[in-house]
């Protein structure tokens, strides 16, 4: 199923939060999504999980200042909102840097 809107954002992982692991920064995108209250899109199938990616996944303990997130919305929003509201949720030392809401016909890399 592909979806109809799709931000993605850029953001760096610095600091303490380089020691996080890929699995778990995903789980940080989630909840910060959840406490944003932003409306992301489930999985289909007996158990649903919300269609966020990450890339590229980089060693633990490396900062990085380019990595790449895809977040699959069930409603449409302004990039600048999904930030600015994503952004008060995230913990320190990761910074979004640009945001932009691509095409509809653009597939999920999750």
């Amino acid at each position: 199923m592909k979806s109809k809107f799709i931000i993605e954002i850029t953001f760096s992982k610095t600091g303490l939060m380089r020691y996080i692991s890929h699995l778990d920064l995903l789980r940080v995108f989630l909840r910060c999504t959840n406490r944003a209250k932003l409306n992301l899109q489930t999985s289909c199938g007996f158990n649903p999980h919300p269609k966020i990616s990450v890339r590229p996944a980089i060693k633990l303990g490396l900062e990085s200042n380019e990595l790449s997130c895809q977040f699959a919305l069930n409603e449409k929003i302004l990039a600048q909102e999904f930030i600015a509201r994503l952004a008060k949720q995230l913990p320190q030392g990761i910074r979004i840097s640009s945001g932009k809401l691509l095409e509809s016909n653009k597939v999920l890399n999750a």
